[in-house]
């Protein structure tokens, strides 16, 4: 049985959205003062945590078995269950949905938006895909739609009424969206076109949850340009939508099926094919023309991919929690062994088993060293867009394009080793379905592969990312931790600082290696993208829960024992991720500087 108890708990939260992320200097600004205060959050998190508890959590069950189901026709061609529904329409009318797409007068923060998201996955892996999407879409509206098309088509995807998803792979195509071969004809209707292609791997591209489905679809105009550069983002309906904002006729988007998953068997992953009967029609986004061959599709649709490169990494976020917290319950219940100092006494609780505290400590540290990025990140989205002057807007929104890789890489790779430790924490138990952490392993490792597999953003991060703007924004991103490590130093955590500096060194030496590679030897430089993001993501959160460690003891000092329970775990967290997760920066130099290239040139014959 898929985890149907929720026990996932909010302290942690609370202090890095309320106590340490800096949200009251956000709330100063003229987007958001006439608007919110700090607490206003608090009303935000109790309404989302009940529907997460009494709603969410407990058609869980449904979204692993049965999950998703597909029956064909023209009408609803996926059918989900019944609980599904009640789901959907609760937090929709509690506006915990795509309504914080909206970015307009009175918009809500996304940096609150992170822990509503995170404790949605938490829930339901499978049943928060039905709406996060929808958010994406708007935003792309939002951004690049023309007023008429933002006005037929952002309420109803507002309200959830009508779904929104992106359209991007195709069977041929894979990662490698330069070779879509979907077209698009033009009509007599300026911006309208005749769309033909088949797409495959849409979440949510099929369901009976909304009304309709509004896709957001790549495709090349004739005579567009090879490549991504020829490509064009279209707003292609399942059923039509007329003038007025009414629904017509169906427009010709056949679900052809949906793909049978390891995980998040409720979320429906649907193939589609436009214009089987050649009746499908779309308008181009925002009507911006192909001129000499370009389109600006990619542009347009890398808004929407940066947002759900950031929500991948809260999904794997709230799997990390979830699991957690399931082990914890666990191993503070289950009885078994004689404790190592004492082999002749009782059996303990298995929480008392040296290794059982090794593996909860990780999946704690990682949970909030992800949290603390992802969070981090999504603020600084906040303020790129609302920040007072043009140069803090610029910084902020350079420091959130060289985190967002990290965010989405680091917390999907790191989901996997955290879900299988809380597997390891339950013994032969965690291997059944009866308990959480073997539905959330199975549901965790798609969050690699979507948006751009992981190998994808390390390439993003050691490519574009060290090299944006000539690498000055990346050399401040340096120059940040560097900073925070030579001027925060107190005896309290001396060795952990120390620790950090060592780590900072070593990854210089990594940056000098790439920066390298990039001149010369470009395959080392590939092999090794994947371990230079995961050395960057280790620096930085070791630098993100430092820094929760000093406020904690800060803390401690001023309030004594009230919450001195939590404080001292943040503490613990803090110095166990610096002195286990931040050394393995060595062994990737270590290996970097030997240059082996055993994997490049092995014969392909040999790996058999």
């Amino acid at each position: 049985m898929a985890h149907s108890n929720w026990l996932y708990q909010t302290r942690d939260i609370m202090f890095q959205i309320k106590e340490w992320l800096g949200v009251d200097k956000l709330l100063s600004l003229d987007a958001y003062k006439e608007y919110y205060g700090m607490d206003d959050i608090n009303s935000f998190l109790d309404v989302n945590f009940k529907v997460c508890r009494d709603v969410m959590c407990p058609a869980n069950k449904d979204a692993d078995e049965p999950g998703a189901k597909f029956v064909g026709g023209n009408e609803h061609a996926v059918v989900t269950p019944d609980s599904f529904k009640n789901v959907y329409k609760t937090v929709m009318d509690a506006e915990l949905g795509p309504q914080f797409g909206y970015r307009g007068e009175g918009k809500i923060p996304l940096c609150w938006y992170a822990p509503i998201l995170e404790m949605q996955s938490a829930a339901s892996p499978s049943i928060v895909m039905f709406w996060c999407l929808t958010q994406g879409a708007i935003t792309v509206l939002h951004e690049f739609a023309t007023q008429k098309q933002q006005d037929l088509f952002i309420p109803k995807l507002r309200t959830g009424e009508w779904g929104g998803t992106m359209g991007l792979t195709e069977p041929g195509a894979g990662s490698e969206v330069g070779a879509v071969q979907s077209k698009a004809f033009p009509t007599d209707t300026p911006g309208k076109y005749k769309l033909t292609g088949t797409k495959c791997f849409i979440s949510s591209g099929d369901h009976d949850l909304a009304e309709n489905i509004i896709h957001l679809m790549l495709a090349k105009t004739p005579g567009a340009k090879e490549g991504t550069a020829g490509i064009s983002l279209f707003i292609v309906p399942k059923f039509w939508v007329n003038d007025d904002g009414s629904v017509g006729a169906w427009n010709d988007v056949t679900t052809m099926g949906i793909e049978h998953k390891l995980g998040i068997h409720g979320s429906t992953t649907a193939t589609l094919s436009m214009g089987e009967n050649d009746n499908c029609y779309g308008w181009m986004v925002g009507e911006a023309e192909v001129v000499d061959g370009r389109g600006i599709g990619m542009k347009q649709m890398f808004a929407y991919m940066n947002e759900e490169r950031l929500n991948t990494g809260l999904f794997s976020l709230g799997c990390i929690g979830s699991a957690y917290y399931s082990a914890l319950d666990y191993t503070k219940i289950r009885v078994q062994s004689k404790h190592s100092t004492n082999p002749k006494g009782p059996s303990v609780r298995i929480i008392e088993h040296e290794d059982v505290r090794r593996m909860l400590l990780s999946q704690k540290s990682i949970l909030e060293a992800c949290r603390a990025l992802i969070y981090k990140s999504y603020l600084y989205r906040d303020l790129a867009v609302d920040a007072a002057t043009p140069e803090e807007r610029e910084y902020y929104d350079d420091m959130f394009a060289i985190n967002n890789p990290m965010c989405k890489a680091y917390t999907s790779d790191m989901a996997r080793l955290a879900t299988g430790d809380a597997i390891n924490c339950l013994g032969g138990y965690g291997f059944t379905e009866e308990y959480a952490p073997a539905e959330l392993y199975r549901d965790v490792v798609i969050y690699g592969i979507w948006e751009g597999t992981n190998f994808i953003q390390a390439q993003d991060y050691t490519g574009r990312k060290f090299t944006m703007k000539e690498g000055a924004p990346f050399k401040k991103w340096v120059a940040q931790i560097d900073e925070f490590v030579a001027g925060k130093k107190t005896d309290e955590f001396a060795a952990e600082f120390a620790m950090m500096a060592e780590a900072m060194a070593a990854f210089k030496e990594i940056i000098d290696m790439n920066d390298a590679w990039t001149k010369g030897d470009k395959q080392m430089k590939q092999l090794f993208a994947t371990r230079t993001l995961h050395a960057g993501a280790r620096v930085y959160c070791g630098m993100l829960l430092l820094d929760q460690a000093l406020l904690a003891a800060a803390k401690m000092k001023e309030k004594g024992e009230i919450d001195a329970d939590f404080y001292k775990g943040k503490i613990a967290t803090a110095r166990f991720y610096v002195m286990n997760h931040v050394p393995d920066i060595f062994g990737y130099l270590k290996s970097m500087k030997f240059g082996d290239r055993s994997a490049i040139d092995i014969p392909e014959e040999s790996f058999m």
